[in-house]
């Protein structure tokens, strides 16, 4: 029953998220909705139209959709997008989050108090230019900014990541960028329970800066026991997802599950005492909080921590079959307090996981049970592992289009020592903390993550074993489910019914996949990408790509991006030039050698390179329809160009504004 609760609350979720519908809406339903389930109970026969279970489904979707408006508060008379935005204020802010910062800026989530001495509530990115002289903010700082929030800029060029979409997913709309310079401390600020954890975190990273631990270890130790992973190089990470052992370096469900087994197995004694078993549940739930307070009480430890909570209440019970329901009601548990985490990768991929882990793996240890000991262990690491992947394949092919083929060896080379490495961690951290960690346990701990980083770097160096580049859209990721699912089902109990439900799901798969590639056989189209310092034109002739560029070694990730997204089987570099026939229509590419078309009357005319031209007279003298720019010239100079065109009444396109453009042939 919980499972379909949990089910209802999430399509609720995605129906009010998507729909924006306001809270007082579901919530009328729910009011409605609830005596009539009254009488449906009374009234219902047992072999009648099941009346109760559906009100029961309705109710629980408005309640979903409720409690997603809520969140969101975009609905609210008082919530601060029903402000004049275009215009500066006070605002009074409050930092609930630091995210990674990057080359630029530092970035953090704040949590509006007030607007211009207005009750405004909300959530806000700001961006700070960065500044290494000055000491960054900390969560549960405050401090008043006179600014103009602006909108989070769509992706500029097609199939790029969509940032936007993410923050939206957070409940962020609008970020104020600025400096230091600009905003007010406020001292004495009240502290959070949250702003604690995060200080003790980083009193514990300063802790662990004062010993002798290598830069690449310390990196990883952070991220390994305290969920910080901003240290880490991009060499060592990226090694960890080619080697299919990314989730080791976030602190999440597999910590938190290894480190309830270990206190499961420390604290056996007490259930020798008087209630012996509630008493060890209870002290194992608080060690358990303890850790994430440690680990700064981030949105994965808090979601893994309660989730690893009710596991450890469906130990205390002793009832297998109670594992979906224990584990479902953590999830409903969850979406009811945070209902946006429904949207994150970390809460979608430990699900997925867990339950795929307690579905699965059981069938395969019927499967097949060693007697030999060090063989049944290996086995049964090996199965953890097929599940834990099985369940999290769709999402991650979704997200990330690779796959790589040698996770069971990384995972069965890292994983059996996991926990002793968690728990001599914690051994580190508490010894730090109290200024009494001897030298040879700080040589042994570094020795043990870069062995764990050497033997990640060797699994990730076979690159012959990543399946790179693989296109995998949401229809895939619901039909894999559907065929996972399937075949799971048929292989625990071959029937000719779940046999052909599972070969029905590969033929409507492989269907999908082939009317994909008959569209993109059929499609033809020219883009203007953005990309600074660069001119790039994209021309998709069928599953050809041409990428029509002034600088070939300045493309970025433009080309391979649209390729995965658009299922492209063939990718070349071509050299720009001036002039383009698209269908009957004409592009001129106007770059610094400043050649005029011969002709007039152009369709499409794109500045570059800055060019050097009085652009009045250009338009005077050519008259074309639309003028482009990109992203190789001068910001002042798109500023001019753009003020000419609203005089000549002509349609202006700046990429670094408005994004790519797409011209239909």
């Amino acid at each position: 029953m919980s499972i379909k609760l949990t089910l209802c609350v999430a399509l609720g979720i995605i129906i009010g998220f998507y729909l924006e519908v306001a809270p007082f809406l579901p919530l009328i339903a729910m009011l409605v909705l609830l005596p009539t389930m009254y009488w449906a109970i009374k009234k219902q026969r047992r072999e009648g139209f099941p009346y109760f279970e559906v009100l029961t489904s309705l109710t629980t979707i408005c309640l979903g959709v409720f409690v997603v408006g809520i969140s969101m508060n975009k609905s609210m008379s008082h919530h601060y997008n029903k402000l004049i935005l275009n215009k500066e204020k006070v605002w009074h802010l409050k930092v609930s989050d630091v995210l990674k910062p990057n080359a630029y800026s530092h970035r953090y989530i704040t949590r509006i108090i007030a607007a211009d001495d207005g009750v405004a509530p909300g959530k806000l990115l700001l961006s700070l230019s960065v500044d290494s002289t000055l000491k960054q903010l900390q969560v549960d700082d405050e401090f008043l900014i006179y600014a103009k929030p602006e909108s989070i800029r769509p992706p500029l060029n097609p199939h790029q990541f969509d940032y936007k979409a993410y923050l939206e997913k957070q409940g962020i709309q609008h970020q104020i960028r600025t400096n230091h310079a600009a905003i007010i401390k406020k001292q004495g600020a009240p502290k959070t329970l949250f702003g604690l954890a995060s200080n003790f975190r980083e009193h514990i990273i300063s802790k662990l800066g004062q010993k002798d631990f290598g830069a690449e270890e310390m990196g990883v130790i952070q991220a390994l026991l305290l969920g910080k992973r901003d240290d880490i190089s991009e060499s060592t990470y990226n090694n960890y997802k080619n080697a299919g052992a990314v989730h080791i370096l976030a602190v999440s469900g597999l910590h938190v599950g290894i480190i309830l087994l270990l206190l499961e197995f420390i604290l056996v004694p007490l259930e020798r005492l008087p209630k012996g078993k509630t008493i060890k549940l209870v002290v194992v739930v608080l060690l358990l909080w303890s850790y994430a307070f440690i680990a700064g009480l981030s949105p994965s430890i808090v979601r893994a921590v309660t989730m690893f909570s009710f596991v450890a209440y469906a130990l205390y019970l002793n009832r297998p079959t109670n594992s979906f329901n224990i584990i479902a009601l953590s999830m409903l548990f969850i979406l009811m307090v945070k209902p946006l985490f429904l949207f994150q990768l970390g809460f979608q991929m430990s699900y997925a996981a867990v339950f795929a882990i307690v579905w699965i793996y059981p069938k395969l240890q019927r499967f097949w049970f060693p007697d030999n000991l060090i063989i049944r262990k290996t086995w049964q690491l090996l199965s953890v592992s097929v599940a834990a992947q099985l369940g999290v394949l769709p999402i991650s092919l979704f997200y990330f289009h690779q796959f790589p083929a040698l996770f069971f060896i990384s995972n069965l080379l890292v994983i059996p020592f996991l926990g002793l490495i968690l728990g001599f961690g914690i051994l580190v951290i508490l010894l730090a903390l109290i200024d009494f960690l001897p030298q040879f346990l700080i040589d042994s701990f570094n020795w043990v993550i870069q062995l764990m980083n050497s033997v990640v770097g060797w699994v990730a160096q076979q690159e012959g074993f990543i399946i790179k580049n693989i296109p995998f859209d949401s229809v895939q990721l619901l039909l894999g489910y559907f065929i996972i699912i399937a075949m799971v089902v048929f292989l625990s109990k071959p029937k000719w019914k779940t046999a052909l439900v599972l070969f029905g799901g590969v033929i409507v798969f492989q269907s999908w996949i082939i009317w994909n590639q008959f569209q993109v056989n059929q499609k033809e189209v020219i883009i203007l990408a953005h990309r600074s310092r660069n001119t790039v034109l994209l021309h998709q002739l069928g599953d050809s790509l041409s990428m029509i560029t002034s600088d070939s070694t300045n493309i970025g990730n433009i080309g391979a991006d649209y390729a995965v997204a658009e299922r492209i089987q063939k990718l070349d570099t071509v050299q720009l030039r001036n002039s383009y026939q698209i269908g009957q229509k004409k592009l001129f590419v106007l770059d610094s050698l400043a050649i005029f078309p011969l002709e007039g009357h152009l369709d499409y005319l794109l500045l570059t390179q800055s060019t050097e031209i009085n652009l009045e007279r250009v338009l005077d003298s050519i008259e074309p329809k639309k003028i482009f720019a990109d992203g190789s010239n001068y910001p002042s100079l798109i500023k001019k160009w753009k003020q000419t065109c609203r005089q000549k009444e002509i349609p202006f396109h700046y990429t670094g504004e408005k994004g790519f453009y797409v011209f239909d042939f």
